[in-house]
């Protein structure tokens, strides 16, 4: 994502923060992933609502009467906010939107009480694909259709998981447009954690945390990036002792299995 998309993300998300109390909030979801669907499928609709040799207002006007008699005010108006924005390229539009409406999902999630569930069913999930490669070409199978996709999400989640998991999960791995079924899944717990103002740091060591080590652990995290950290932890016997965090970008391995590779690639060295 470039510079501009994220700082068009980033505004198109405060717009629909402050949006929260609309009563149209709980369709909002699939409002826009239908219309993220039907963009997505029209070559010369895409092209338009991106083009930014047109103005503003010509775009807005095209999302209005098309979308208009079939969407609620709230997703119209949503719309609208994206295809205002100039975009470096139409694929960049389209996930604005899905990202929109995944973030709609995630607000319901927080007003119903339970996204902390949210957050623990996407980690699960992402674990879930990690672990298996025969999952992992299902979903990226070209010749598998999206609607097939979808229902092999809900079939895996179906009673395990929150209609809003299902249901943005499901959209994401329908539609990779050749992403990785793991980062996309990323992106979305950052998003889910992100609703709340946290960052999600991702633990890996050789046996569970106990609860206080999981407390001390996040609180000195958290310390460090100035801002609430959730963990999702995974047990992992590859990391031998110790423990491995990544925030973001930021790696911080401090397991036993990486301090004997960095001696061994001293010694060779």
């Amino acid at each position: 994502m470039t510079r501009t998309s994220r700082e068009h993300a980033a505004a198109l998300r405060e717009r629909l923060d402050a949006r929260r109390g609309d009563a149209a909030l709980p369709g909002l979801a699939d409002e826009l992933f239908a219309a993220a669907d039907a963009i997505g499928g029209e070559l010369q609709l895409r092209a338009a609502l991106s083009d930014a040799g047109q103005p503003p207002e010509v775009r807005v006007a095209t999302v209005e009467s098309l979308f208009g008699p079939r969407l609620s005010a709230l997703a119209v108006q949503t719309l609208a906010d994206v295809v205002g924005l100039r975009w470096p390229e139409p694929t960049a539009l389209i996930e604005a939107i899905e990202s929109l409406a995944a973030q709609a999902a995630f607000l319901v999630a927080e007003q119903e009480g339970h996204l902390d569930a949210v957050e623990d069913e996407l980690f699960v999930f992402s674990r879930a694909v990690s672990g298996s490669a025969d999952l992992q070409m299902a979903l990226t199978d070209p010749s598998v259709g999206s609607p097939a996709k979808q229902a092999l999400v809900a079939s895996l989640l179906e009673g395990r998981a929150t209609a809003q998991t299902i249901r943005v999960v499901g959209h994401a791995m329908a539609t990779l447009r050749g992403r990785r079924a793991d980062t996309v899944l990323e992106d979305l717990m950052a998003l889910a954690a992100e609703q709340r103002g946290r960052a999600v740091a991702e633990v890996r060591v050789a046996q569970p945390l106990a609860p206080e080590q999981a407390q001390r652990l996040a609180a000195v995290l958290s310390r460090l990036h100035g801002r609430p950290i959730r963990l999702n932890v995974a047990v992992d016997p590859t990391v031998v002792g110790g423990v491995a965090v990544r925030v973001g970008s930021e790696v911080i391995d401090g397991t036993l299995a990486n301090r004997i590779d960095q001696a061994r690639r001293a010694l060779v060295g």
